[in-house]
């Protein structure tokens, strides 16, 4: 529900696809989506300084990163998980009209809310990347030592634990990072834009 009132929108003088031609290739977002720890932030930044070498404009939303500005208001609610990847949604979609590249690391457990965000875009500007990895490996790695703090009671609502993980029904990727290297997952992200044109 919009609490705005009285507003207009303003149509900018710069268009989408102009901005696009300005970058030198498409704009869209790849969506990473996984469980905590099973490696979303480390693909997406390595996919970002792989497409950085191509000389493809990027940026990665970090959900950690964006919890310390944007979203620091909002707790681990299923309420204030959903509002999250709301906002995250509307800032990606800037980013696709601003000619470029969003990668979003965020566990973002619910297939509704990553539905939200795909439904804000055109078709072809969402890639849904489901970063593959069991609970167990996850729970390995820890490392934030968030899982251990769950376990412990220490955290509530946490994702794999004691709140749930809706994986993809239709992902565009698949990448299983308990059987692939990071370069190998990059390479598996870059194959698959490139066979789609994107870059």
């Amino acid at each position: 529900m919009n609490k705005s009132t009285n507003i207009t929108w303003h149509d900018a003088s710069l268009t989408k696809e102009m901005r696009r031609k300005q970058s030198g290739h498409h704009s869209f977002v790849l969506w990473f989506t996984g469980l905590s720890g099973s490696g979303k932030s480390t693909v997406a930044n390595a996919v970002a300084q792989e497409l950085y070498n191509n000389k493809i404009k990027n940026y990665v939303l970090d959900g950690d990163n964006i919890r310390h500005g944007l979203n620091k208001d909002l707790g681990f609610s299923d309420e204030d998980r959903t509002e999250n990847i709301r906002r995250i949604g509307e800032v990606s979609k800037l980013f696709v009209d601003a000619g470029q590249v969003v990668l979003t690391a965020f566990i973002s457990p619910f297939q509704a809310d990553r539905g939200l965000v795909r439904d804000l875009l055109e078709d072809g500007e969402f890639i849904e990347v489901y970063v593959k990895c069991p609970v167990d490996e996850c729970e390995k790695r820890d490392p934030k030592g968030l899982y251990e703090k769950a376990r412990k009671g220490l955290i509530r609502d946490f994702t794999g634990i004691d709140s749930p993980y809706e994986e993809p029904s239709n992902p565009e990727l698949v990448i299983e990072t308990n059987l692939s290297s990071v370069e190998g997952c990059v390479e598996q992200v870059i194959q698959f834009l490139q066979s789609r044109n994107y870059i």
